[in-house]
């Protein structure tokens, strides 16, 4: 059986084996290991770390089990503390939302690879259950050049109906809204941090071009002080590479990330930009089977929520997630027309008082 490592750091399968002894109660058999999250097949090229998993055998049972770790990056990373900080909340949080992936336990390597006192801990990791299912990101793939089905569509409105029980859930704290929308725009993660991990001078979008994105943003924070009622819980990070679907419409997600308390735009923003993404590949605009997709979403959404006042607010999270999309390092092979049509429409959505569905074309032009 092959050993495995984790930010260049070797870890043995005795080191592994042992861990899981103490971890689950008793002698194990280890018997495989595989690296998860590659990015060969998909459009997206980028992941802030590496999982890997683990299958064991423990008194006649075989389950298996994933490691989750984090490298050193630019997107306020950089710390060893930052790494722990997104792996402890990933711990705790991840228990408290609805069909997410059930975090296990969350640990460190040391630099020889084993388990010892936080004071050595060179490298953190989270252990979760393994989600058995396809990417959702597939379904989305394979449309390039399929035809849609009533299950793609029903998919889709599970995923409206899962954010809006998501979204049910509030909390009164102004305070903590205002922080939630302060990271957006300044976090290493987002749209600050993604904006930095542009090249200088880049052909799509000129440095003062990045410059009035951010002023725009900064406008959209002060704006948002008005909105704190808003305050839901919230998954963090719901796009099609964080969502796995088994039979029908049993799906789970997981990688919640940024905090267990938002604003409900940014998880139904994730999403509906990744319709429109896989929809500019094929049809060059939100049309077809995507559109379809996409209105399915958003329709089970509100019908479920009520929620009008989110196209007042959702302006600075589509521009995040269409820089994150828009992105030479995260997304190298889009064509120059995808690039200038996701530009476009993060200038265009963050200068429009109220967003119309029926509009999203416009703001791509």
């Amino acid at each position: 059986m092959k050993n495995v490592s984790t930010e260049d750091i070797p870890v043995s399968i005795d080191s592994i084996r042992e861990y899981m002894e103490e971890r689950f109660g008793g002698p194990v058999e280890l018997v495989g290991t595989d690296r998860l999250g590659g990015f060969a097949d998909t459009i997206k090229k980028l992941g802030y770390g590496e999982t890997f998993m683990i299958t064991f055998r423990q008194e006649d049972q075989e389950r298996s089990v994933v490691f989750s770790t984090m490298r050193k990056d630019k997107y306020g990373h950089q710390y060893l503390w930052d790494r722990a900080h997104v792996l402890l909340f990933q711990y705790a949080a991840g228990q408290r939302l609805p069909r997410h992936a059930l975090p296990l336990d969350v640990g460190y390597f040391t630099d020889r690879g084993k388990a010892c006192s936080v004071r050595d801990a060179n490298a953190y990791f989270l252990l979760t259950e393994k989600v058995e299912g396809t990417d959702y990101f597939l379904d989305l793939k394979r449309l390039l050049s399929e035809s849609l089905s009533g299950l793609d569509i029903e998919r889709a409105k599970a995923l409206g109906g899962y954010l809006a029980e998501v979204h049910s859930e509030k909390k009164d704290d102004p305070d903590l809204y205002v922080r939630k929308v302060r990271d957006h725009v300044g976090h290493g993660e987002c749209i600050m941090g993604i904006i930095d991990g542009y090249p200088r001078h880049y052909k799509y979008c000129s440095d003062e071009a990045f410059c009035e994105i951010e002023t725009r943003c900064v406008e959209w924070r002060w704006k948002l002080k008005d909105y704190t009622g808003r305050l839901c819980r919230e998954h963090g990070d719901f796009h099609p590479w964080n969502v796995k679907f088994r039979e029908g419409t049993d799906f789970s997600t997981f990688d919640r990330s940024r905090g267990e308390y938002g604003e409900a735009a940014d998880d139904v923003a994730t999403m509906s930009i990744n319709y429109i993404l896989y929809s500019l590949l094929r049809y060059g605009k939100l049309d077809g089977a995507y559109r379809k997709l996409h209105d399915a979403y958003m329709e089970t959404y509100l019908d479920k929520t009520k929620d009008q006042e989110i196209f007042d607010v959702i302006q600075p999270f589509y521009a995040f997630r269409g820089l994150v999309i828009a992105s030479p390092e995260w997304y190298p092979d889009h064509p120059e027309e995808i690039r200038t049509r996701l530009f476009n429409f993060i200038r265009n959505i963050l200068a429009t008082d109220r967003v119309r569905m029926d509009e999203l074309n416009q703001y791509l032009e």
